[in-house]
C-alpha cells in the first residue's frame, strides 16, 4: 500500500483523470475518490509454488493488464515500489507502447522492470548515482524526499482512546522464523503491548506468546492513529512506516530484518531511529526519543513539486532506457535480497 500513499498526493493536487490498476481491497481504501476506476491485475504471488506455475500466472496477469490498458488507453502509466505489480505494470506498458514514469524508493533492491521505464525517480542524488552506477539506469531523476511524507501528514488522526503501550509492527523486513524471536524480545520489555501481525497470521503470531501483556490484534486498525498514541513502536517494516513514524514523531525502534542494506534503515539513521536486533530491544529501550524529522515533509513538498513537473512534461524527460543490461544487473542483485 505504500505506493499508493505515495501517488496520493500528487492524484490530489494535479486535475487528471486517474485509472488504477492494483491487487486488493488496501489501495482502492486509500485512493478512493482520485480514481476514475480500480483495475485488479490478479493476484499477488506468495514465494511457495513451483516456478514454472508462478510464472505462467504472472503471463497472464500481464495480458490482463495489457487488456486493462487497452480500454483505459492512458497518456502515461505511473509506477512505485518494487513488487510483482510494477513488473506487470511496465512489462504491459512496453507492449502498448506507453510511457512510464517509475518513483523508486526501494533504491538497493528495485524490480528488474524499472530498467524499461522511460523515467526513474530517485530521492536524493546520492542514490540516483547508485541506480546510475549498479544498476546503469541511464534516465534517473532527483526529486528530493519522500512524497508518502506528504500523506501522512495530511491525514486525520483519531485518538484510538487507549494510552499506555508499545505498538508491535510485523511487516515485510520479517519472515516467519523470526516472529519467536520479536515476540520473546517485545515480553522482555516487561510492558503492555499491542501487535499489529500485518504480514503474519494472528494464530500464527499468538501461538508464541507467553505474557499476559502481550495482545494480538485481528482485523483493520487504524495504523498510524495506533502508531501516534503509543509511547513506543517497535516494527519489522521497511520504508513506509519509516516515514510514517518520522512524520508522526514517534520514539521508534526498527528491528534488524533480513534486509541488512535498504533505504528504509538509511532514512531510520537519518532521523534518529535505532536499528536492533530483536533481542537487544531492552538494550537500547531507555535510549529511545521522538525521531528528528523537521525536513522530511519540507522535503516532500519540493519532491511533490518535482514529481508533478515530470508529469505535465514527460516528453521533455524521457530519456534513454536501461534496457536489458541493466534489467540484467537488477536481477543479479536481486538474488541477496531474497
Amino acid at each position: 500500500m505504500a505506493p499508493a500513499k505515495t501517488f496520493h498526493p500528487l492524484m490530489e493536487d494535479t486535475e487528471h483523470d486517474y485509472h488504477c490498476l492494483c491487487h486488493g481491497d488496501g489501495v482502492r481504501e486509500i485512493l478512493d475518490g482520485l480514481c476514475s476506476r480500480f483495475y485488479s491485475m490478479g493476484a499477488g504471488r506468495s514465494r511457495s509454488g513451483r516456478a514454472v506455475e508462478v510464472g505462467a500466472l504472472v503471463l497472464r496477469d500481464i495480458m490482463r493488464t495489457w487488456r486493462h490498458l487497452g480500454v483505459i488507453e492512458p497518456d502515461l502509466v505511473l509506477t512505485c515500489g518494487n513488487a510483482g505489480d510494477v513488473r506487470k505494470a511496465i512489462a504491459a506498458s512496453r507492449l502498448r507502447g506507453i510511457g512510464v514514469l517509475h518513483v523508486e524508493q526501494d533504491i538497493y533492491n528495485p524490480i528488474e522492470m524499472i530498467a524499461f521505464a522511460d523515467i526513474v525517480t530517485a530521492p536524493s542524488g546520492r542514490y540516483r548515482d547508485y541506480l546510475e552506477d549498479q544498476y546503469l539506469l541511464e534516465n534517473v531523476e532527483v526529486i528530493g524526499g519522500y512524497p508518502h511524507a506528504l500523506y501522512v501528514s495530511r491525514l486525520q488522526i483519531v485518538d484510538p482512546g487507549i494510552r499506555d503501550y508499545t505498538l508491535l509492527v510485523l511487516g515485510g523486513d520479517l519472515r516467519r522464523r523470526d516472529i519467536p524471536e520479536v515476540i520473546s524480545g517485545v515480553e522482555a520489555l516487561d510492558r503492555r503491548v499491542l501487535v499489529v501481525p500485518f504480514r503474519f497470521s494472528p494464530d500464527y503470531v499468538r501461538s508464541f506468546v507467553k505474557s499476559g501483556n502481550v495482545e494480538v490484534l485481528e482485523g483493520f486498525v487504524d495504523l498510524p492513529s495506533l502508531m501516534s498514541a503509543a509511547d513506543l513502536m517497535v516494527y519489522g517494516a521497511g520504508m513506509g512506516i519509516t516515514i510514517e513514524a518520522a512524520v508522526l514523531g514517534v520514539p521508534s525502534i526498527k528491528i534488524k530484518g533480513f534486509h541488512g542494506r535498504h533505504a528504509s534503515v538509511d532514512l531510520a539513521g537519518e532521523v534518529g531511529i535505532p536499528v536492533a536486533d530483536a533481542g537487544d530491544l531492552r538494550d537500547v529501550v531507555d535510549d529511545v526519543r521522538p525521531p528528528a524529522a523537521s525536513d522530511i515533509v519540507r522535503n516532500a513538498e519540493a519532491a511533490l513539486s518535482k514529481l508533478s513537473e515530470l508529469l505535465e512534461d514527460f516528453n521533455e524527460f524521457a530519456g534513454p532506457r536501461g534496457g536489458f543490461k541493466s534489467m540484467k544487473r537488477i536481477w543479479d542483485a536481486r538474488r541477496h535480497f531474497r
